[in-house]
């Protein structure tokens, strides 16, 4: 099925607007980072971590109301097990010593006829806060590296390079958006937890997908239209992959959104993440890996890619291995 049948967008020609563009949208994410600061959780942070039984239920509005009679307003409150249970988790400069004693008794006072059952509480050191943020950053780090390798045994270095810079944008305008949204949209109670790095892993993925997919009807357009020049065969080939790009990122962002709106607090992070990450990855596969190699072949290899003329046979895309295979 065809969404967009025989469109001719001239995609890689506003490369260069869409750079700035980019490049506005991570600075400003950049900028709203260093005055605000990110708003961690607290598994990255340390903290207190309690688990309450409500007899009747109350909700999670009703529980964070009180507990901003006592400057605890921005914990993390959500659903345990059965719904009159609650999970309360309070960052290492809010715990002290009677964190525990003091938010019950606030919650005994706004609701003096529910009954309130500690079930369990437990610490979390901010060393071991600070061991899962350095765990993170490896995590997301060795992803790319893998990235990096595999793209480069499937295509050429300059396309892996292209892929990974792509990467980087979409992390980066993310982490942008949750700064951003976290702090002038502060319900959303957006935070950088253990959820958080799961969407920012899952959107690495998705978006390299999306990459690949693109890369390899370019390599079969280069074959195809050999000699042909590379902008326009790019250009060719990521309109004959619209249709497509577009019903799975459109499908996807559909399902994130309802997630997002009706998915309740527990998977709030996790779908604005996976939200902002889905139109980033797709913009990017289009508008930053393909263009880095386009940019990399008239800036580098000093490639004449005006439009109607010739490419140079070093554009083709060949498999490292195939291209000792036939110096062999």
């Amino acid at each position: 099925m065809r969404f967009f049948p025989r469109t001719n967008i001239d995609f890689i020609g506003k490369r260069h607007i869409w750079y700035m563009v980019s490049s506005s949208l991570i600075l400003i994410g950049l900028i709203t980072m260093a005055i605000r600061g990110l708003n961690y959780g607290i598994g990255f942070v340390g903290g207190e971590e309690l688990t309450l039984q409500f007899t009747p239920a109350l909700g999670i509005g009703e529980v964070r109301s009180a507990m901003n009679k006592i400057g605890q307003g921005d914990s993390q409150i959500k659903t345990f097990g059965s719904a009159n249970q609650l999970l309360i988790r309070v960052k290492a400069s809010q715990s002290k010593a009677s964190t525990s004693q003091e938010i019950i008794g606030e919650l005994k006072r706004s609701f003096p006829n529910t009954r309130i059952t500690l079930m369990q509480d437990d610490r979390i050191g901010p060393e071991i806060g600070q061991e899962l943020r350095r765990d993170a950053v490896i995590a997301i780090f060795y992803s790319l590296i893998a990235i990096l390798i595999y793209v480069s045994l499937r295509f050429q270095f300059i396309y892996a390079v292209g892929a990974v810079i792509a990467l980087f944008h979409d992390v980066l305008i993310t982490l942008g958006a949750v700064a951003i949204f976290g702090w002038f949209v502060p319900w959303l109670n957006l935070q950088i937890d253990q959820t958080m790095v799961a969407a920012f892993l899952t959107l690495v993925g998705y978006s390299m997908n999306d990459t690949v997919v693109i890369f390899d009807r370019i390599r079969e357009n280069l074959k195809i239209y050999k000699g042909e020049n590379l902008i326009r065969v790019m250009n060719r080939s990521i309109n004959d992959t619209l249709s497509r790009t577009i019903i799975t990122s459109g499908t996807a962002f559909a399902v994130l959104l309802v997630l997002l709106i009706f998915g309740g607090e527990v998977t709030r992070g996790f779908a604005f993440a996976m939200l902002v990450g889905v139109v980033t990855g797709t913009y990017s596969s289009i508008y930053v890996a393909s263009s880095i190699v386009v940019d990399y072949n008239v800036y580098v290899k000093k490639v004449d890619l005006k439009l109607g003329e010739k490419q140079s046979p070093v554009l083709e895309i060949e498999r490292p291995y195939e291209v000792a295979a036939k110096r062999a």
